[in-house]
């Protein structure tokens, strides 16, 4: 099993935004809704917009691109449940905010 790694800062990302974060090859969607940090692959499965410079409604990103919407908290679509956005796990350990990566 993969460690965690600090993505940001608490303060980083705004409550209700979404900011996208660059590790190693990847890139990654970190949400803050309630209180509670989320992290999606930042590519939209369906046609690979980046979901970090989406708008955020109700626990959901929907991808500025077509509107395809995601659960943070699962990365489903409602839209199409077969389509699923890759979830991170994410943990706050000081004013650090981390994510477990594959």
């Amino acid at each position: 099993m993969s460690d965690f790694i600090t993505l940001a800062r608490v303060g980083d990302v705004s409550e209700g935004q979404g900011r996208t974060f660059r590790v190693g090859d990847r890139e990654v969607a970190l949400f803050l809704v309630d209180g509670t940090y989320y992290a999606l692959d930042d590519a939209c499965p369906h046609m690979g917009a980046s979901l970090g410079a989406s708008d955020v409604r109700g626990g959901m990103v929907v991808c500025n691109r077509h509107m395809w919407a995601f659960r943070l908290a699962d990365g489903t679509s409602p839209d199409a449940p077969t389509l699923r956005a890759t979830r991170y796990e994410v943990r706050v350990a000081g004013d650090e905010i981390q994510v477990r990566l594959p």
